[in-house]
């Protein structure tokens, strides 16, 4: 998945879909057509899913896949606590969307149950604010291993607060149906948007952190995961794929000349060939993940190759 011995971060596939196509039929179908569809869809070990098939992550991180097949490229993630709309169903394979309108396929019996879309949505929820916390059975991290690592970003329903022997802690309600403690400093119960400087303070909090290819989460990012989540932490949702962040409305183009703190930078063979991304951090450096020289996340000098030779488009937030 690269794009040359310099380049790892390679987004050259075209991996979201942004706009669903739907065929309205010109007549009322008839109910002898819905049947012969619902045992077509059977005998295939497919059924459709309905309109308000909503369906949440229960895993710490969850694979979405080009096809319903794990033999089948990574596309992106979603993380513990997700909400996805569920737009297809194969055998044991769902076919999602993300809130970011990314899709992908994952496998129902290990990723997702049905909850109609409504964990964390109410009531009171925390976010985790660690790279990754640990949840357990009882406010006693020797008793027994934790039941769950969640990692950052994850939201989660609280049901009470510890008091006595438990201060400190907080159960939560999993999507699962179960319940666990995790510390309370693990968490930040009332997230805000961060200012562009403290996105980047946060954005150093990941230095070291291995790149994934389809990463989205604190277990690994790629190089377009990464700028979403930071962009995404100044309460703004923008696009999965670099050359889609690029092209977004969302985004004012500006000349390298006039380059600020929290802008992002776009790389590749040319403007309509962005196979990676990075965030400016001011004084000529960027951070990124990427697998050049060492593939983590990283702070790399702008004026240094590739970067400097491959770089086609600069642009800021809106």
């Amino acid at each position: 998945m690269t794009a040359g011995p310099i380049l790892a971060t390679n987004h050259l596939k075209m991996r979201s879909e942004f706009v669903l196509a739907h065929l309205t039929p010109k007549r009322p179908i008839g109910i002898f057509f819905i049947f012969l569809l619902a045992v077509s869809c059977a005998a295939a070990g497919e059924r459709p899913a309905t309109a308000a098939d909503e369906r949440v992550v229960v895993v710490s991180v969850a694979n979405m896949y080009s096809s319903p097949n794990e033999d089948a490229d990574v596309v992106s993630q979603a993380i513990l606590g997700s909400n996805v709309s569920v737009l297809d169903l194969q055998r044991d394979w769902a076919k999602v969307r993300t809130s970011d309108l990314y899709t992908g396929w994952m496998p129902l019996t290990e990723s997702i149950q049905q909850n109609g879309g409504t964990y964390a949505a109410k009531g009171r929820v925390v976010q985790v604010q660690s790279l990754f916390a640990n949840l357990y059975r009882e406010t006693d991290i020797t008793q027994h291993k934790p039941v769950i690592t969640a990692p950052f970003e994850s939201r989660l329903e609280v049901m009470k607060e510890g008091t006595g022997d438990d201060a400190g802690w907080l159960q939560v309600a999993l999507p699962d149906s179960r319940s666990a403690w995790i510390q309370s400093s693990d968490v930040n119960p009332d997230p805000r948007p961060l200012t562009i400087e403290e996105s980047i303070t946060l954005a150093k909090r990941f230095l070291g952190l291995p790149y994934l290819w389809g990463g989205r989460s604190s277990y690994g990012y790629d190089c377009s995961g990464f700028t979403q989540m930071l962009v995404r932490s100044r309460g703004i949702n923008m696009p999965r794929d670099a050359d889609l962040q690029a092209a977004w409305d969302g985004m004012q183009v500006i000349e390298r000349k006039d380059l600020r703190a929290g802008d992002l930078l776009f790389f590749g063979a040319g403007p309509d060939k962005i196979t990676h991304t990075a965030m400016y951090l001011g004084n000529g450096e960027i951070i990124h993940a990427t697998t050049n020289g060492h593939p983590v996340i990283q702070i790399s000098r702008l004026d240094d190759q590739p970067w400097t030779r491959i770089l086609v488009a600069c642009r800021r937030v809106k």
